[in-house]
């Protein structure tokens, strides 16, 4: 029954967001205008968003007491280098680990990568490949949103509502440092 609420709160949650949700949610979103403006812009500007990204990312493991907290440039890296949203990997391991915290023991494997019985020698390891996979497995392959990533990675209807979610307060919170940088 307290599934089942869970499912119905996710549901409503993001009903009335419609699909402002995942219309935002190009896969190279987030570390695409990394990539573009180190190559067309002022270094300042391109190492604004990092900061920016790395701050967020940071902000939100610390919040949740999450073990992968010193793992934020590994994230950024991965992001960039694999093209993708950089709050997608975050935002997979909140939900199948609540950031790294419950995880099959010694695996460092917050995503539930193979099962979650995948084991990696270190969190960067974990992040690395995950990246890897979700360019090469899922989004090089079409799957180009949340929702349709979501049908691959897991047999549960409402991961990719969850994993937006998260996502979400991801972006919040980017939008709350813009809002202070552009007013300093």
């Amino acid at each position: 029954m307290k599934k089942i609420l869970y499912i119905v709160l996710f549901i409503l949650i993001f009903a009335s967001h419609g699909s402002e949700v995942f219309a935002r949610d190009a896969m190279s979103g987030g570390s695409a205008d990394i990539v573009y403006e180190s190559k067309t812009a002022g270094n300042d500007q391109t190492t604004n968003k990092v900061l920016i990204k790395k701050t967020v990312i940071k902000k939100l493991l610390n919040q949740y007491n999450s073990p992968l907290i010193e793992s934020t440039d590994v994230f950024i890296d991965a992001c960039v280098k694999y093209n993708l949203d950089c709050y997608l990997l975050p935002a997979i391991a909140g939900l199948e680990s609540t950031f790294g915290k419950f995880i099959y023991p010694n695996s460092y494997n917050p995503f539930g990568w193979g099962r979650g019985y995948m084991m990696f020698s270190r969190w960067e390891e974990a992040i690395n490949a995950v990246a890897k996979g979700l360019r090469e497995r899922y989004v090089n392959r079409g799957a180009q949103d949340t929702a349709q990533i979501g049908r691959i990675y897991s047999e549960s209807p409402t991961w990719a509502v969850r994993v937006e979610f998260l996502k979400k307060q991801f972006y919040n919170e980017e939008s709350k440092m813009k809002e202070i940088n552009f007013a300093l």
